[in-house]
């Protein structure tokens, strides 16, 4: 039986064993990269978006997915289907001096503004900028779309880039969300030379804020590009895909304003089409990563969704 997504949602809020620190009121807290906290789950959401080759399906049931955890199959214990349904959006911001180059703060400006200009009713929004070294809660979770447009017009780029340890603290940012639906939308670059944590290490983290990360990489290029060699030839766009792809996001190549609009909207629509499975964790089996599938039999579709969790094997009744 499905228990109340009310109760799924209440229960994701204190999914994480890591501690947050409070914004200020100036909508400005430093935080200190490079934290390595075990973090485990005792309620496990699973966002899914399903596609066929005529685009999305929608309107499914619960009865109509099949989870599995370690490849067995397990009872859903929340279910979330509504295309209304209030959506979490966290705006993780790149303002290293890599993208003052060129037009990239205003490519970002426009890629947050069409979010902005298409929020309905319950959405909210926290935004965090990163640059030498630093990470900024700006805006913490608010559905004042004023204050988020305020403080993005502010945005300027300066100092070196940290991008793999600003993406590990997305758990702790998200910890505030208050919508079963959520995502984390980054833009960058991809440039990164400041640092502690290695890219693999940043995505075992990231993962546990139990949402799908959209990346935007301005002119980061295409990460399945080969030169002549055959290696690939955009190193960042490698790292800034295999993040989306292992969170159930996608990854975006943006050149100057070409395809911006497309790529906010197929977010966007992605967002609305989202589907979250829930679970909860018992006491059973030892803490670990443990892996994720989601399917739905008999559609003839693929199923974008997040491929592993780390915590507990799933409670039984």
């Amino acid at each position: 039986m499905i228990r109340n997504q009310t109760t799924a949602w209440l229960l994701a809020s204190v999914l994480t064993s890591t501690s947050w620190v409070e914004s200020s009121p100036a909508f400005a807290e430093q935080l200190q990269p490079g934290f390595e906290a075990a973090v485990e789950v005792e309620w496990i959401l699973v966002p899914a978006v399903v596609r066929s080759s005529s685009g999305y399906l929608r309107g499914l049931e619960a009865k109509d997915f099949v989870l599995s955890v370690d490849g067995r199959p397990i009872a859903l214990d929340s279910f979330e289907n509504r295309a209304d349904a209030p959506v979490s959006l966290v705006h993780l911001q790149d303002l290293s001096g890599s993208m003052a180059l060129g037009d990239k703060i205003a490519t970002s400006r426009q890629a947050l503004g069409c979010f902005l200009d298409q929020t309905q009713p319950g959405d909210e929004i926290a935004l965090a900028t990163f640059a030498s070294g630093r990470i900024q809660v700006e805006v913490p979770f608010t559905d004042d779309l004023g204050v988020v447009r305020e403080a993005m017009d502010s945005w300027r780029g300066y100092g070196t880039t940290a991008l793999h340890d600003a993406v590990s603290w997305l758990p702790d940012i998200a910890v505030h969300e208050h919508s079963v639906k959520r995502a984390a939308l980054l833009i960058s670059d991809g440039v990164d030379n400041a640092s502690v944590l290695s890219s693999g290490a940043a995505r075992n983290m990231v993962r546990q804020a139990q949402m799908p990360v959209y990346v935007l990489g301005l002119e980061s290029g295409s990460p399945f590009e080969l030169n002549a060699e055959g290696r690939k030839r955009h190193r960042h766009a490698d790292v800034l895909n295999l993040l989306a792809h292992l969170t159930g996001g996608q990854y975006h190549a943006i050149e100057g304003h070409a395809g911006l609009a497309e790529a906010c909207q197929a977010m966007l629509e992605d967002l609305r089409a989202q589907y979250v499975l829930g679970f909860a964790t018992g006491s059973a089996g030892s803490s670990t990563t443990r892996t994720l599938s989601v399917d739905v039999p008999g559609r003839n579709a693929t199923v974008t969704h997040r491929r592993s969790y780390t915590g507990r094997l799933p409670a039984t009744d």
